[in-house]
């Protein structure tokens, strides 16, 4: 029979000696070797052979009663022998059963644990070797079924974390909370855009930083999808995630357990799909309709390359989250959501471009203003649209409002009359813009400070202020029921 050359170990959690010597049931008592809290066992095997060696597979608790044993083994060197063979097969831990042959541990079995590091166990005459590997079994079973629990709970926390509002920080918090590690989303050229639990220690994120170009597309022809290193007693860890262009998750953790690997690579498919390009070959596409527009194309032109389709097909949408200021990553999973990747990040507000078939729908943790449904060369006014949509759904606290696209009064009056109309109207306006914005967002809001403030962004001594001017400008009382009709027909028109 060939021998062993390299232990292998079961897929399945190992137990620690310590939770074997626990079990009163059984009796255990270690007598050599290195503490319990650092040995753990694979499996059980009872042999008496008396060169083990080529039985075993490595991580085992040996069991003998020593019938192999001769009488003069304790003169000799047999146990160094015998100790010596069992730990370079890989065995964890020894065994050893009194009665029927013996009545005590050999003093020279005991020596030669303690010099090889063999756990010693001593097996009392009332506990069968059955009843050990039976124990083996079912604290195996229960460290089974404990990391398949943390597995479905990190799965369920992972899921719940990639539906919130900021769903790539979220992941990468629960992660880092589950694996109690450090977590880092790298970008394509390798710097860092989100990170996530307990600072690493010094050197982490260098040797992090190094692993990701093991995993990521184009540093080899074949790159893996995971990679693994250590840096003194911080576990490293790289996985590509896949149709991202490039991203890579970074995960530095204080120790590896079975299920590690499992929880990292789930979190790593949630943020490949809120990080990946979600509609294949598009990308192109819609690279040639910018060159296009930068060459100086009409965006009619250029309109079914975004894969919308032709006429009134597209919706602008205007979204900002209810707490803090939108970022790159919350603004790609907002259109995720909303089904398209036509996005633009402001300062304070994210414009999607999405086409009429994808109904817009409320999403949460964003207010959403949506305009009517437009064609490329009505595009800035649906814009417009969605701008004072979203102004009136965060005024009034609503998660999201369309643009009334019902026809009126305004549509009897030929266009151009009611433009030049509308002009001279305003026209004392005309050098205040903000002015014309607080006096059209006050009538939609139906003269209500407050709202106006919150539409705006501003103090409500300022809508006041601003009010109070355009009233002056335009010589009218703007208490008037009539004047705040024809100034809303005409800011509807200019």
């Amino acid at each position: 029979m060939s021998e062993p050359t390299t232990p292998s170990v079961p897929p399945t959690p190992p137990v620690p000696l310590s939770a074997l010597l626990a079990r009163e049931d059984l009796g255990l008592r270690q007598i050599a070797g290195p503490p319990a809290p650092d040995t753990v066992i694979h499996w059980a095997h009872t042999s008496e052979m008396a060169d083990p060696y080529p039985y075993l597979l490595g991580g085992e608790l040996l069991l003998t009663a020593g019938v192999h044993v001769p009488e003069a083994a304790g003169a000799g060197a047999y146990f160094d022998d015998y100790v010596s063979r069992i730990v370079a097969a890989g065995g964890a831990a020894l065994g050893f059963g009194l009665a029927p042959v013996h009545d005590t541990v050999p003093r020279a079995l005991v020596a030669a644990c303690d010099a090889y590091g063999l756990p010693l166990l001593e097996v009392p005459p009332r506990t069968t070797f059955s009843g050990v590997a039976r124990a083996v079994w079912q604290l195996m079973a229960q460290a089974r079924l404990a990391e398949l629990r943390r597995v479905t709970e990190a799965q369920q926390s992972l899921a719940a974390a990639a539906s919130r509002p900021d769903p790539v920080p979220s992941v990468l918090r629960q992660l880092a909370q589950r694996l109690s590690a450090h977590a880092l989303l790298y970008s394509p050229d390798g710097t860092v855009i989100a990170s996530a639990g307990r600072a690493p220690v010094p050197g982490t994120q260098e040797a992090l930083r190094k692993l990701t170009g093991v995993v990521r597309p184009g540093t080899a022809r074949d790159a893996p999808a995971s990679a693994t290193d250590s840096l003194g007693d911080v576990q490293l860890a790289a996985y590509a995630l896949g149709g991202s262009g490039g991203f890579v998750l970074g995960v530095a953790t204080g120790r590896r357990e079975p299920a590690d690997h499992t929880i990292a690579s789930v979190a790593a498919v949630l943020l490949s799909l809120l990080t990946g390009e979600h509609q294949s070959g598009a990308g192109a596409a819609r690279s040639s309709a910018l060159v296009r527009l930068l060459l100086g194309a009409a965006p009619p032109e250029v309109a079914a390359l975004l894969g919308g389709t032709d006429g009134a097909g597209w919706l602008v949408v205007h979204a900002r989250p209810e707490h803090g200021t939108p970022d790159p990553v919350g603004a790609a999973a907002l259109g995720t959501a909303l089904g398209s990747p036509l996005v633009d990040l402001a300062r304070d507000v994210v414009r999607v471009l999405v086409p009429a078939g994808r109904e817009p729908a409320a999403q949460p943790g964003w207010t959403l203003g949506v305009g009517a449904p437009a064609g490329p060369a009505d595009w800035p006014s649906a814009d417009a649209q969605a701008a004072r949509a979203l102004a009136r759904a965060r005024a009034t606290r609503t998660p999201l409002v369309r643009h009334g696209a019902r026809p009126g009064l305004s549509e009897l009056v030929p266009r151009a009359d009611a433009e030049d109309h509308a002009r001279a109207l305003l026209a004392p306006l005309a050098a205040g813009p903000a002015l014309t914005e607080t006096l059209r967002t006050w009538l939609s809001l139906h003269g209500s400070w407050d709202r106006t403030a919150v539409a705006l962004d501003v103090h409500r001594n300022t809508v006041r202020q601003r009010i109070t001017r355009c009233a002056a400008l335009l010589d009218t009382d703007l208490d008037d029921p009539d004047v705040r009709m024809e100034l809303w027909f005409a800011l509807r028109r200019g």
